[in-house]
């Protein structure tokens, strides 16, 4: 079990880490995406930041499992509310941003995964 938590925890690190990079620096299609939708550049900063927060706890949590616990967890709400926006921004119902709009359900899926294999592992 214990190799399956480091997998999906550093899978999902990486995925958090690739998706919160280009919102703390506000470059690329997906930071002005999200300002163009309404969102301050600020809270598009918070939330890169708080991907990379979820990363480095997904890694240090591969030698302490509750930190990997609750960045999972953490990252699962993150994706919870991004599946939210997604919702009320209409991109699960438009075939052109259906696409991109799937990922946060995939990944909240592997945080909960990432999650449960750390618990089990404890």
């Amino acid at each position: 079990m214990y190799i399956a938590a480091v997998i999906l925890s550093v899978l999902l690190a990486l995925l958090s880490l690739a998706a919160g990079a280009p919102k703390v620096q506000l470059k690329g299609d997906v930071p002005d995406g999200l300002v163009a939708k309404g969102l301050s550049s600020a809270k598009v900063r918070l939330i890169g930041l708080a991907e990379i927060a979820a990363a480095a706890g997904l890694v240090a949590g591969i030698w302490w499992q509750p930190l990997g616990i609750a960045a999972a967890v953490g990252m699962a709400v993150l994706l919870l509310a991004a599946i939210g926006y997604h919702v009320k921004w209409g991109d699960y119902s438009d075939s052109a941003t259906r696409g991109a709009a799937m990922a946060p359900v995939l990944f909240v899926l592997v945080a909960v995964a990432a999650a449960a294999t750390l618990a089990a592992s404890q």
